[in-house]
């Protein structure tokens, strides 16, 4: 019966979905900014201002500086309306704004209903534009942040996550924090975030993705009487592609309940043909995991294998697990991967998870919101274009996809290891181990 309601749910997404992205998509240049609009029948208006770049636009000593400055733009008044009137605009017509950045690239949002589009437009064009960025807004938020990331510093998961990208990415912009750390945000000056901000609102480095139930001509006269005098800036650079080829392993000693491990992989770009193949066939790596470490050997109460989908010019792919057995745990893990590589997929996981991934997937873009995110995120990976041609992609992949791939890229696994070190040894970290040339199909 499950199977079935799964099924039906599968098919009814996907045709809804498909019906949405038959609707107009146009990329259009206004004056000099990239836009994406797709024209959908809902009353609910999306809008993101994508900044490219992420963590290569800045150096390693201002991480955090464009978090800051992008929250500061729509949390720190504008130069014609304090932080609390612009709040009170907003909430007053329901309009929401958000803010954040991660290692590719950062966002300024807005949704709004379409009653309200006209008022909800001109406070976050005031928002980029014309932001207050004044000293006592930006020590407020500096300080919030300040305490969010002590937060995250102390919750093993997510300095894990921090942590394992320092260790793989070493002296590479993933080596950066794009919330920035504590002590990096306290140095951090008003100054700074100024000049930042003249960095990157410029037309060369940011474009629109624009969702909703709107005409070409109304977002084009917006975005002209707006956005017409932003400096053209400079183009966003990025970072090199970053192949993980030698294996290693980093240990930090912390006494805790359960330790902590991430192993990264390379993986291939998300828009990409190998790029679907690997994002089903990990997929499937963390239903096993979940099988063989959790229901069969209760060494996790929740081990994963997942592909880094934030990570955009170098794509990664994760296992993870926090156990109180990590010598046992990582043999299994490992294990697991050579029986991919020997032995391979089955067609029923393969059926089964192309459902499950297809829902999934386009649940996530029922609403403007995701859609727009999305839509953006597509873009920065080589083109949104790709989002329709996903569900294609996906029912056309072949058992040999998906085991061609995964062999290709579980050879070389950077392990960090967060818990008691007297736990583990050098020789604990273990590394899968390669088919013979002769027998690889690439």
């Amino acid at each position: 019966m499950k199977k079935i309601q799964l099924a039906i749910v599968a098919l009814l997404t996907v045709c809804s979905m498909q019906f949405v992205q038959a609707q107009d998509t146009k990329e259009y240049m206004i004056d000099g900014i990239k836009v994406i609009h797709k024209q959908v029948a809902k009353d609910v208006i999306s809008v993101r201002m994508f900044v490219e770049g992420g963590t290569a636009n800045y150096p390693k000593d201002l991480e955090g500086i464009e978090n800051l400055t992008l929250n500061l733009m729509i949390d720190g008044g504008t130069k014609s309306m304090s932080k609390l009137d612009f709040r009170a605009a907003s909430e007053k017509i329901g309009t929401s704004f958000g803010a954040g950045t991660n290692l590719d690239y950062g966002s300024i949002s807005m949704t709004c209903i379409k009653p309200y589009w006209d008022q909800s437009w001109t406070l976050f064009a005031d928002a980029v534009m014309q932001p207050a960025l004044n000293e006592n807004e930006f020590t407020l938020l500096r300080d919030q942040l300040v305490a969010n990331a002590q937060q995250t510093e102390s919750d093993p998961d997510s300095y894990l996550a921090s942590l394992s990208r320092q260790v793989a990415f070493e002296k590479k912009d993933y080596a950066k924090a794009p919330e920035g750390t504590a002590a990096s945000l306290q140095k951090l000056t008003l100054a700074d975030v100024q000049t930042y901000y003249k960095k990157i609102i410029g037309k060369k480095r940011i474009f629109l993705v624009v969702v909703g139930n709107i005409s070409e001509a109304d977002l084009t006269a917006k975005i002209k009487a707006s956005f017409g005098s932003m400096p053209g800036g400079s183009v966003a650079s990025r970072d090199s592609r970053t192949l993980l080829t030698t294996p290693k392993s980093y240990v930090e000693d912390r006494d805790i309940a359960t330790n902590y491990i991430r192993g990264i992989m390379s993986a291939p770009f998300a828009n990409e043909p190998e790029g679907i193949a690997y994002r089903v066939g990990i997929s499937i790596m963390g239903d096993r995991y979940f099988e063989e470490l959790r229901t069969k050997r209760s060494l996790s109460y929740a081990p994963a294998a997942f592909y880094g989908s934030a990570a955009i010019t170098n794509p990664y792919g994760v296992i993870y697990i926090t156990t109180i057995d990590p010598k046992q745990s990582m043999q299994v893990m490992v294990d697991e991967l050579n029986k991919i590589k020997t032995q391979g997929f089955t067609e029923k996981e393969l059926r089964d998870k192309k459902e499950e991934f297809l829902t999934g997937y386009y649940l996530t873009l029922e609403s403007t919101s995701n859609l727009a995110d999305a839509l953006g995120v597509a873009e920065l990976t080589g083109g949104w274009e790709y989002l329709d041609k996903l569900t294609e992609s996906v029912n056309n992949l072949k058992l040999e996809d998906l085991n061609t791939v995964m062999d290709k890229y579980t050879n070389t696994i950077v392990w960090t290891y967060l818990g008691k070190q007297a736990a583990v040894s050098t020789e604990d970290f273990k590394q899968t181990t390669p088919k013979e040339k002769k027998n690889k199909p690439y």
